[in-house]
């Protein structure tokens, strides 16, 4: 791993997080428009980044790496499922959030935070098992992440599983890239403009939420912090041991251990409002998380090296 050019990229995204902090302190953002966005970016730009990624031509390695980065992020989602109801059960954790919590630990910035970190700082082999690994994490964020809040199985469940934007258009990536279709010229220039917004867009979302945050009450809570710290270094250490044992590339490997050393999922807050869930703490513990990750995630790069 390049040092520079990772750190470099890393403040290319902490600036462009200051411009979405310094927006909605400016009050340039507001509430509506933020969640009119989010919902652009899972739906339109962010599938759109995903089919771009993928190469115009076959390439065996690619296709090798794409398997790996799904085998890897299917292993790596179980893994984290059955962590965080030993982290988070009844007896090591008594509290209202403990399913809120159990969603936080497995399911992090993937989308929003993650793709940008993957896209800018490391070549196409690394972005190529990214999707693989996107593939499984959405199939995971959007089954048994719904399921944390609703405790039962519906239709809507698995319709949305199926339909979603994301999943779709890494299939239909993986699709053109095996049978070496072409989308119409023009219509293929038009995804590489629309997922070219994707990163800045995501990651001034990103700014927007910690500017809404009043760091000066969530300082008390260390009930919450307790919770992202357990996160923040205990998923990226297990994932680390998970990869190495089964043997994965070393692409797969840094793909999967430093996504998992993101912080929580801005999706957190959402599926807790949408499905019932404490909102409040959600987001409060998306905010702490994502503060608490600027200290964490150069250990974890520094420990990958």
């Amino acid at each position: 791993m390049n040092l520079s050019l990772f750190y470099g990229s890393l403040a290319t995204i902490v600036c462009i997080i200051a411009l979405g902090f310094f927006l909605g302190k400016k009050k340039m953002i507001s509430t509506k428009t933020n969640a009119d966005l989010v919902n652009l970016l899972l739906s339109v730009f962010m599938p759109a980044a995903l089919l771009n990624a993928f190469p115009t031509e076959f390439n065996e390695e690619y296709a090798s790496l794409f398997r790996d980065g799904l085998l890897a992020g299917l292993a790596v989602m179980f893994a984290m499922i059955l962590a965080s109801q030993f982290f988070f059960s009844k007896f090591f954790f008594k509290g209202e959030i403990r399913y809120e919590a159990r969603f936080a630990f497995i399911f992090n910035n993937a989308t929003f935070l993650g793709y940008p970190l993957i896209s800018t700082a490391f070549g196409q082999e690394v972005v190529i098992a990214y999707c693989g690994f996107i593939v499984a994490f959405n199939f995971a964020l959007f089954s048994y992440g719904v399921y944390l809040f609703e405790r039962k199985l519906s239709f809507r469940f698995f319709k949305e599983l199926l339909l979603n934007p994301n999943i779709i258009a890494v299939l239909l990536g993986m699709v053109l890239f095996l049978t070496g279709f072409h989308l119409w010229a023009p219509l293929q220039s038009a995804v590489s403009y629309v997922a070219a917004a994707t990163t800045p867009l995501s990651l001034i979302c990103i700014g927007y939420m910690l500017s809404r945050a009043k760091f000066s009450q969530l300082s008390k809570r260390w009930r919450l912090a307790v919770i992202a710290l357990i996160q923040l270094v205990f998923a990226p250490f297990l994932t680390w041991l998970v990869t190495i044992a089964l043997h994965f590339p070393i692409e797969v490997i840094t793909v999967c251990t430093l996504i998992q050393a993101l912080p929580t999922a801005t999706s957190l807050g959402l599926f807790a409002e949408k499905y019932g869930g404490n909102q409040v703490e959600a987001s409060e513990l998306v905010v702490i998380s994502t503060a608490l990750s600027m200290v964490t995630l150069p250990v974890v790069v520094l420990l990958l090296v």
